[in-house]
Formats: structure tokens, sequence, C-alpha cells
């Protein structure tokens, strides 16, 4: 789905989120974001890791490092994924009919 987003709204996304990266010197090769209220829930979304760097484990760190952030510690963690339960589950996340996944507060 971000694969067809306009520029435009790529950067709107942005501004309006807490924004993760991982880089490897100084090119990025993941990429997650969070949408907050920072008191009840939090949304996890536009999760990518280059396609080089895939089956490292840095995407575990990547979501280890989201879910574990202080600013995020007792909200409800909401996400939707096609493919990547079986990540997501590790940490916490719960399947819901669909591709619908909930984080129940620590």
């Amino acid at each position: 789905m971000g694969k067809t987003r306009p520029i435009e709204t790529i950067n709107k996304t942005i501004e309006n989120s807490v924004c993760f990266g991982v880089y490897h010197g100084s090119r990025q090769i993941g990429f997650a974001r969070v949408v907050t209220d920072e008191a009840v829930i939090f949304w996890l979304g536009d999760v990518f890791i280059d396609e080089e760097y895939r089956g490292k484990g840095i995407g575990k760190k990547l979501i280890e490092t989201i879910v574990n952030d202080d600013k995020f510690k007792g909200l409800y963690g909401l996400l939707g994924t096609a493919d990547a339960h079986g990540l997501y589950e590790q940490y916490g996340y719960i399947k819901e009919p669909e591709k619908c996944m909930v984080r129940k507060p620590v």
C-alpha cells in the first residue's frame, strides 16, 4: 500500500508520526512509524526492511525497540499485516480475524 502513496502523502505521514529508522552507515535500510494518542493506543505501520538486509534479525530488533519504548508502554498496540504475523506475535501481538492484530498492555 505504501508503495503507491504520493510523496506528499508520505511526507505528511512522517511529519505526523513517531518514526524509527535503521541505518547501515549512511544508508537507510529499515523504517517504521507509529501513530499514537500517547494515552491509550498506538498503531504500528509502514514497517520495512530492505530486501538485502532481511533474515538478519534487523526487523526483530526494530519491533523490539518500538514496543519497549517508554512512549508506548501500557498502551494498546494495533497493526495490520498480511504476512508477518509470526514476527509480531513474538512481541505480544495476538491474531484477530482477517489481518488485524492487537497487542494488549503489559
